[in-house]
C-alpha cells in the first residue's frame, strides 16, 4: 500500500495517481475475498484496541462529490463493533461553531482511548470549500494548514494514530454517479441541484486538495490517494492500509485485574 501514501518530500499532482486502478487482481471477487479476510482482522483487532484503551486511530475521509465515504464508511468502517467506533460527518458549520476556532468543532470529536473515529469530511473543508468559494480571505485560511499540521501533532503525540484517505474519482465517473443518482428513485434524495455548481468548480476544487495533501502530509500523518472509481478497490485498499495499521499499533488484550485461576462457578 505504499505506493498510495504521500511522502513530506515529494510534491504530487492529482493528475499522476490513476483513479482507475485496480492493480493486483484478476477479478473483483478476488478482492473481494481478500476485504472479507481484512475486515475479519481488523475486527479482531479493533476490539484489542478497545479492550487496551490506550491508542485511538483516527480516519479521516474527504473527496469530491459522490467520491464513496459514505459507501466506505457502509463497507469497510462497518465491519467492526460499533460499540467501538464514532462517525461524525461535518456539515456547514452552525452559529455555535462559527463563533469558536474552526478546530474547535473537530477536537471535540476526536477518538478516546480505545477508540476508533471517522471523519466524513473534516477539518479540512477550511482549506477546501472555504478557499474554492472564498468564505474567508486568502491570509486567513492560508494559515490553516500549518494550524492542521500543529493540531494533527498534537493529537499524534496524545496516542491517536491518524489515516488521511483523498478518495480519488474521475470527473467522467463523477458524472456517472450523478445521473445514477438523478435517474434512481431511491437515491434521488442524495441528488442536490447544488451539487452541479460544485461540479463546476472541479478544477478549484482539485488544485485546492492538491495543496492540502502536499502541505499536509506528515511523518505522522500522512496522506493516502485512493483509486476510488471501481469502489470494490477502494474498499479493498483502505481496508487493507486500516488494517496494517492497526497490526502496526499492536493493541493487546490486558490481563485481568485479579487472579482468576481459583475462581469456580458453582451450578
Amino acid at each position: 500500500m505504499d505506493q498510495y501514501g504521500l511522502s513530506p518530500d515529494k510534491p504530487i499532482k492529482l493528475s499522476d495517481f490513476d483513479p482507475d486502478d485496480g492493480e493486483g487482481f484478476k477479478s473483483k471477487s478476488d478482492a473481494q475475498r481478500q476485504l472479507r479476510k481484512d475486515l475479519l482482522r481488523i475486527r479482531v483487532l479493533q476490539e484489542a484496541l478497545y479492550a487496551e484503551h490506550k491508542q485511538s486511530l483516527l480516519i479521516v475521509l474527504q473527496a469530491m462529490d459522490t467520491g464513496g465515504k459514505d459507501g466506505t464508511i457502509e463497507h469497510v468502517c462497518g465491519a467492526v463493533n460499533p460499540q467501538g467506533v464514532v462517525v461524525t460527518s461535518f456539515k456547514v458549520p452552525s452559529a455555535e461553531e462559527l463563533a469558536h476556532d474552526f478546530l474547535w468543532r473537530v477536537h471535540k470529536v476526536t477518538p478516546a482511548r480505545g477508540m476508533i473515529a471517522v471523519f466524513n469530511r473534516s477539518h479540512y473543508e477550511d482549506v477546501l470549500v472555504v478557499r474554492v468559494h472564498d468564505l474567508a480571505p486568502k491570509e486567513v485560511w492560508s494559515q490553516r494548514y500549518e494550524l492542521i499540521n500543529q493540531f494533527e501533532k498534537h493529537l499524534t503525540a496524545n496516542g491517536v494514530v491518524i489515516l488521511k484517505f483523498f478518495l480519488h474519482i474521475s470527473k467522467a465517473e463523477q458524472k456517472e454517479r450523478l445521473l445514477d443518482r438523478l435517474n434512481t428513485p431511491d437515491k434521488q434524495w442524495k441528488f442536490a441541484v447544488g451539487d452541479l455548481k460544485e461540479r463546476g468548480l472541479w478544477d478549484q476544487y482539485q488544485e485546492a486538495y492538491e495543496d492540502a495533501l502536499n502541505k499536509c502530509t506528515t511523518a505522522a500523518a500522512p496522506w493516502y490517494v485512493i483509486p476510488a472509481n471501481r469502489k470494490w478497490y477502494r474498499n479493498y485498499v483502505v481496508a487493507r492500509i486500516i488494517r496494517q495499521t492497526l497490526e502496526a499499533m499492536n493493541p493487546q488484550f490486558p490481563q485481568p485485574a485479579e487472579d482468576l485461576s481459583q475462581v469456580v462457578i458453582e451450578d
